[in-house]
């Protein structure tokens, strides 16, 4: 066998098993629909194990945040907004993660102190704050379920075509953060989004064509500015993978990171369209 044919045996392979571990992801997840407490169960096992190797990413950068601060801080954030109080308490949910964040910080090295404080705050904000609203889509009554599977496919499809086209017309580096990520493949992946959801939202929920294409720009542009966050995090940390739980192919937080921020994107997309009322 040649070394082309090698690396692209391995590059199927690799695609295989990526595609065989994002299906049974999809399956947990929209199983997990069927209510507000199954999903609200497979969310935060989302949110705290990306946490967990956010905290070692932190931990390379000479601060670890404090995980049982933040921890405790994410779990409340995706409970309350599991019951719609998010919104509510999230001021002194912020002031007493703060307030925690430095109390404990002062347990550790005097060296790395501010870095300690800041990684927790930051954490809390990124994981468990952009996480809840996933909840505020799925707590929306009638729509609540379809809503939220629609945000998690518009960010899939994203994902998927910004990669595939990447892969076969990919010419122009999108940023130097990311070197396999191409405009290409951005474009790729923002004009499958759109188009499906242009598509989909008139036969599902009765929205203009154009509402949809616009919900679908928003979650698109986000979901892959979502991406390059979390690449600059670990290009930072000077590490691959954000963790090892999918063996190979990253960590969990390696495959959240998009729909950190299409979830929110997709979240006030509907409300700036007039379709929800934001509490």
């Amino acid at each position: 066998m040649t070394a082309t044919a090698s690396r692209t045996a391995t590059s199927s392979y690799d695609l295989g098993r990526r595609t065989a571990s994002g299906l049974a992801l999809a399956l947990v997840v929209f199983g997990s629909l069927v209510s507000v407490p199954t999903f609200t169960l497979v969310l935060l096992l989302v949110t705290l194990g990306s946490l967990y190797e956010l905290a070692g990413l932190s931990a390379r950068k000479g601060g670890a945040l404090v995980f049982p601060v933040a921890a405790v801080a994410v779990a409340v954030d995706i409970t309350l907004a599991a019951f719609g109080l998010q919104h509510v308490y999230e001021k002194p949910l912020l002031a007493g993660t703060i307030l925690a964040s430095l109390g404990f910080s002062l347990g550790g090295e005097r060296q790395g102190y501010f870095a300690r404080s800041a990684f927790t705050v930051f954490g809390v904000l990124y994981l468990g704050w952009l996480g809840s609203y996933f909840l505020a889509l799925r707590n929306l009554p009638q729509v609540g379920a379809g809503y939220t599977a629609a945000c998690i496919i518009a960010i899939a499809l994203t994902d998927i075509f910004a990669m595939l086209v990447g892969s076969v017309a990919g010419r122009t580096r999108l940023s130097s953060i990311s070197p396999n990520k191409t405009w290409e493949g951005a474009v790729g992946g923002f004009a499958a989004t759109v188009t499906a959801c242009a598509a989909a939202f008139g036969p599902v929920f009765g929205l203009p064509w154009w509402h949809g294409a616009l919900v679908g720009a928003i979650t698109s542009i986000a979901a892959q500015a979502g991406d390059l966050v979390e690449s600059a995090l670990k290009r930072d940390a000077r590490v691959k993978d954000a963790g090892t739980f999918l063996g190979g192919h990253g960590g969990i937080l390696d495959r959240y990171d998009s729909y950190l921020f299409g979830g929110i994107a997709f979240y006030f997309a509907l409300y700036v369209s007039g379709h929800i009322a934001h509490p």
